[in-house]
């Protein structure tokens, strides 16, 4: 009787392990610069850093942005404003780590400004 509850917690904690990583690896990461911003349908289109292809993403209401401040929930009108003054000050745009399923972020996170030494 013993051995029998030893196998029965051995397995359902190997299968819930084995689920914990099958949904990590499910989500694609994007490492790039979001170069535009179209606010009426919430598309983002980022290069990767690996690549000149552009890629479109799609923000829904579930996607988080994540900075020093926090994580809280996007803005994409603020997004499309700081774009703007990133590529006014001559830059290309933002750079950026996005978590995305089948083309929809759920996860935005910003790169840390480098410190001018």
């Amino acid at each position: 009787m013993q051995s029998r509850r030893g196998l029965i917690l051995m397995l359902s904690a190997g299968l819930a392990g084995i689920l914990f990583v099958t949904g990590a690896v499910l989500a694609d990461e994007l490492l790039g610069t979001i170069t535009k911003v179209d606010t009426d349908a919430k598309i983002l289109t980022v290069v990767p850093k690996d690549s000149d292809k552009e890629v479109k993403i799609k923000v829904n209401d579930k996607t988080e942005q994540i900075s020093k401040k926090g994580a809280r929930k996007v803005d994409v009108a603020k997004l499309k404003e700081r774009l703007e003054k990133v590529q006014d000050n001559g830059q290309k745009g933002i750079s950026a780590k996005i978590t995305h399923e089948d083309g929809v972020a759920s996860k935005i996170e910003y790169a840390a400004k480098k410190k001018s030494e």
